[in-house]
C-alpha cells in the first residue's frame, strides 16, 4: 500500500532559522535579534543572523529539494522582513525575496507552503504590547493580506500560526524563548486569545484576496496514545490528549513527556478548540477560572472562520491507560533505557498514528504533520558522507505508523520532515542539529545525509516501501 496520488510529501524550515541576512534589504528586527543579543539569551550567544543564509542561497537550497525528490515545503514568512515596523511602510525588497523563492519552487515542480507566522514577531510590535494588544489581530491580518496580494496568485496553501503553545507559552510564560518574559497567566491567556483573533483574520484577508485559498493552522502539543487498544485505553488517551490542564500538569513529577509541564498554557485543547469548534473547552474554563480573559460571541466567529485542514506539529508523547484509582486516566512510565533523541526527547513513533486519529474523531478535517523530526549529533565522516542511521530509522518508525492512520482512512494529506536543513534551533543555538541537509556553518556547505538519501526513495515510492 502507499499513500494517496496527491500525498505532500515534505520539508519545513522557519525564516529566523535559516534566512540570515537580518540587517540587509530593508529588514527590520524582530523579537528573536533583540533576545539573541542578551547575555544568556541563546547557548553559546549564537543568533540567526547569518544561519544557513538561505536568503542568498535559497536557490542552491531548492535544487537540493529537487535531488531529493520533494513534492511540498513548507516555509515561514518574516513579517519584519515584509513590513520592517511591523505596520506601515512595506519593503518591497523584502517581498521580493518570497516571490523569488516561490517562482523557484515551482519551477522545479515543487508545490509552496507558507506559513505566516513562525515566532518571529517585529520587535517594533513587541514594543507596542505584541500579543497582549489586542490590535495585534488587525496588524496580523494587514500583514497576511500585503503577503496574500503578493503570492496568493501561485501559493495555494496557507498556516496562519506556528505553535501559539511555544510563542505564548515559552515566550510570555516560561520566558525560555523571546521575548524571554514571565507573565502571569491572565496575561498570558490574554495574548493568547489575541493570537486566536489574529488567526481568524488571517483567513479573513487570505479568503479575501483568494477565496480559493486552502488554509490551516499548526499547533502543536503531547499526544497521549493508549497502553493497549481496549476501548478503555483509547478513550483515555483521547481524553488525555485534549485535557486542559492535563493531568500530568496538575501533577507533574514522574512524567515521562518532555512535552507534559506544570505549565498551564502547555495543552492543545486550547488553542485548537476555539479554531475548529468555535468555543473553548468547558475543562480549561474551569481550570482557569477568572484568568479567562473577557471575550464575545463575535470574538469567537472571527476566531472559528472555516479552514481547510489541521496541521500538527508531532515530535514525542507519553503512555497512558485507563485508571484503577478513579481518574480518567493514569500515566505508564516509559521503561529505563527508553531511546531518546539527542535533545533528550523520548522515541515514540506510536503518535503519528494517534494523533491524526485523535484530531481528526474531534475536528474533522484532514491532517498535515507540519513538523516532525529528531536532533541528532551528526557529522562529515572521514569519506564526506553524513550517516545518520538514528534519524532515518527514527523517520521510518513514525511514518510506519501514519501509514496507518492513511489505511484506515483517515484523511492524512502531507507530511513534513523537519528539517530540511540543520539551522538555528532558537535558544539552543547551533548544537542541535535536525536537518536531512548538513550545513557547514563555517563555508554554508551542504551536504546530503543519508537520511536524505532515504527520504527520496520513500518519495519516490509513495511510501510504498515503508
Amino acid at each position: 500500500m502507499s499513500f494517496k496520488n496527491n500525498f505532500a510529501w515534505g520539508a519545513a524550515t522557519a525564516a529566523y532559522q535559516i534566512e540570515g541576512a537580518t540587517e540587509l534589504d530593508g529588514r527590520g528586527p524582530s523579537i528573536w535579534d533583540t533576545y539573541c543579543d542578551q547575555p544568556g539569551g541563546t547557548r553559546d550567544g549564537f543568533s540567526g543572523s547569518v544561519a544557513c543564509d538561505h536568503y542568498h542561497r535559497y536557490a542552491e537550497d531548492v535544487g537540493m529539494m529537487q535531488d531529493i525528490g520533494l513534492k511540498a515545503y513548507r516555509f515561514s514568512i518574516s513579517w519584519s522582513r515584509v513590513i520592517p515596523n511591523g505596520t506601515g511602510a512595506i519593503n518591497a525588497k523584502g517581498l521580493d525575496f518570497y516571490d523569488r523563492l516561490v517562482d523557484e519552487l515551482l519551477s522545479k515542480n515543487i508545490c509552496p507552503y507558507a506559513t505566516l507566522f513562525h515566532w518571529d514577531l517585529p520587535q517594533a510590535l513587541h514594543l507596542r504590547g505584541g500579543w497582549l494588544n489586542r490590535d495585534s489581530a488587525d496588524w496580523f491580518g494587514e500583514y497576511t493580506r500585503i503577503v496574500a496580494d503578493k503570492l496568493s496568485d501561485r501559493v495555494k496553501h496557507w498556516f496562519t500560526l506556528n505553535e501559539p503553545q511555544c510563542f505564548i507559552g515559552h515566550g510570555l510564560l516560561t520566558g525560555i524563548k523571546a521575548p524571554g518574559l514571565k507573565m502571569g497567566l491572565d496575561d498570558v491567556l490574554l495574548a493568547t486569545h489575541h493570537s486566536l483573533l489574529a488567526h481568524g483574520s488571517a483567513v479573513q484577508a487570505l479568503r479575501s484576496v483568494d477565496p480559493d485559498s486552502k488554509i490551516g493552522a499548526a499547533p502543536t502539543g503531547s499526544v497521549a496514545f493508549p497502553n493497549s487498544e481496549s476501548k478503555a485505553d483509547i478513550q483515555s488517551a483521547f481524553d488525555a490528549t485534549f485535557s486542559v490542564p492535563g493531568e500530568a500538569e496538575l501533577n507533574p513529577e514522574g512524567s515521562n513527556s518532555w512535552m507534559v509541564s506544570p505549565e498551564p498554557s502547555w495543552n492543545i485543547a486550547w488553542y485548537t478548540d476555539p479554531i475548529f469548534l468555535g468555543h473553548y473547552p468547558e475543562e480549561g474554563l474551569l481550570a482557569f477560572g477568572k484568568n479567562v480573559p473577557a471575550f464575545t460571541d463575535a470574538d469567537m466567529d472571527l476566531i472559528s472562520q472555516p479552514i481547510d485542514f489541521c496541521g500538527i506539529n508531532l515530535y514525542n508523547g507519553w503512555k497512558v491507560e485507563a485508571s484503577k484509582r478513579g481518574n480518567r486516566w493514569e500515566e505508564v512510565p516509559m521503561p529505563q533505557g527508553a531511546p531518546l533523541t539527542a535533545f533528550k526527547w523520548p522515541v515514540t513513533p506510536e503518535i503519528l498514528y494517534w494523533g491524526p486519529r485523535f484530531f481528526h474523531e474531534r475536528y474533522g478535517k484532514p491532517i498535515y504533520i507540519t513538523e516532525n523530526g529528531m536532533s541528532a549529533n551528526d557529522w562529515i565522516e572521514s569519506d564526506g558522507e553524513v550517516r545518520d542511521f538514528q534519524r532515518l530509522d527514527f523517520v521510518k518508525r513514525y511514518l510506519h505508523h501514519y501509514k496507518r492512520a492513511a489505511a484506515e482512512g483517515i484523511p492524512v494529506d502531507g507530511y513534513f520532515l523537519w528539517s530540511l536543513l540543520d539551522n538555528f534551533e532558537w535558544a539552543e543555538g547551533y548544537r542541535e542539529r535536525f536537518g536531512i541537509i548538513h550545513v557547514d556553518y563555517a563555508t554554508q556547505k551542504r551536504t546530503l545525509k543519508e537520511s536524505a538519501k532515504w527520504y527520496s526513495g520513500v518519495i519516490a515510492s509513495n511510501g510504498a516501501d515503508l
